[in-house]
């Protein structure tokens, strides 16, 4: 076991800790759940469009910055596109930077020519965004050559400075279609959680594949210079995967960590799964346990973890913002999307809390901008 790994495994006992404990609490007290966190919420507020000057439109990734450093805003949120000015899938390369008053600059404009290492077919900005400490902003890419699925590559994970520049690639190691990522981070560690989608998928040409996968991916911090990875573990696997006219590729997409549990948002099972002891996994889980599927769910992609616990997605398929909790009850929805035909079909995509439990903030791809449920 590397240095590093053990630096986070015991930084990350606490939560494992609380896991364990959560598992002995008796049926009669888990049958009780929590009240409703977005219940508080019941306004919607445009905060800015999402389109920079390139064009860039299809917005994915969602990120708020949590502390200011080089080009960073604490409390700013960053997104990520996925298409560029012609609209083509996979082919986005802005992260936009986007302040709670609504003024937007570019944070990385991201070519492929000024890749610092290899990545698979070149830029596609997905819903895998995060930032870790040093204000290293880590963002996945899915790219293709055309916005057709046929041309999708393996893509990788581009490490970008906190000024904005990309320092470092990461690719291979199971990392094939990262679709949507979360992270955790102690001391000299940085524990990202990534969702990939395209094994075997673009040769199946539409039909059905059970082979997205969840990486496990642990990254040396180093101050200035960029993490580096020391660890790969494959926490997850079996999801079900296809490419799609509309949606370029549908599969595991959103991920969020609580009390040592990932909970993935397996979207073309249109269901929540869990991966128990995600931190300290050695082996596959395979999808994990299930949490709840169908009722309120409609193609889930975004996911996140309020601040009670309970899991939010959002729907692919029709505008909805559901609330879960752990043992799998749906117990509340907003409609953040009604456009399109079915209404609120293929708008939303990342989500991120705001500070101070002030609301969430989602990108609506339907109109490309970043909005705040409050």
């Amino acid at each position: 076991m590397s240095s590093t790994h053990r630096i986070l495994r015991a930084s990350a006992a606490t939560a494992a800790a609380a896991a364990v404990a959560a598992l002995a609490v008796p049926p009669a007290a888990q049958a009780s759940s929590p009240p409703s966190f977005i219940d508080h919420f019941h306004k919607i507020r445009t905060i800015a469009s999402t389109v920079p000057r390139n064009g860039d439109v299809n917005p994915y990734g969602v990120a708020v910055v949590r502390r200011s450093i080089g080009r960073l805003v604490k409390g700013d949120v960053l997104v990520s596109n996925f298409n560029n000015s012609k609209n083509l899938q996979g082919t986005g390369t802005t992260i936009v930077q986007i302040s709670p008053g609504g003024h937007r600059t570019v944070f990385a404009h991201i070519a492929r020519s000024t890749l610092p290492g290899r990545c698979p077919g070149g830029v596609g900005l997905t819903t895998a965004l995060d930032v870790l400490p040093g204000g290293w902003v880590v963002v996945g890419s899915l790219p293709t050559r055309n916005g057709n699925a046929k041309t999708a590559k393996a893509g990788c994970l581009i490490v970008v400075s906190n000024q904005g520049r990309a320092a470092e690639t990461l690719s291979g190691h199971g990392i094939n279609g990262p679709w949507d990522m979360t992270a955790i981070s102690r001391g000299a560690a940085a524990e990202l959680f990534v969702t990939n989608v395209l094994n075997g998928t673009v040769a199946a040409n539409g039909m059905v594949v059970h082979r997205g996968t969840v990486l496990r991916l642990i990254l040396k911090l180093r101050g200035s210079s960029p993490p580096v990875l020391v660890h790969r573990t494959v926490i997850g696997s079996g999801f079900g995967t296809r490419t799609d006219p509309a949606a370029l590729v549908i599969g595991p997409t959103g991920v969020g960590l609580s009390r040592g549990t990932l909970f993935v948002a397996d979207s073309l099972g249109n269901g929540i799964t869990a991966i128990p002891n995600a931190i300290f996994r050695r082996h596959s889980a395979g999808t994990g346990h299930p949490v709840t599927s169908g009722g309120r769910l409609n193609t889930p992609l975004g996911l996140i973890i309020a601040p009670n616990g309970n899991v939010l997605t959002v729907n692919g398929g029709d505008g909805l913002l559901v609330e879960t909790t752990p043992a799998g009850m749906q117990i509340d929805h907003r409609r953040l999307d009604k456009s399109g035909s079915p209404p609120g079909a293929g708008a939303l995509f990342g989500l991120a809390l705001k500070p101070h439990d002030g609301g969430i903030y989602y990108v609506d791809d339907a109109v490309n901008t970043l909005r705040l449920l409050h």
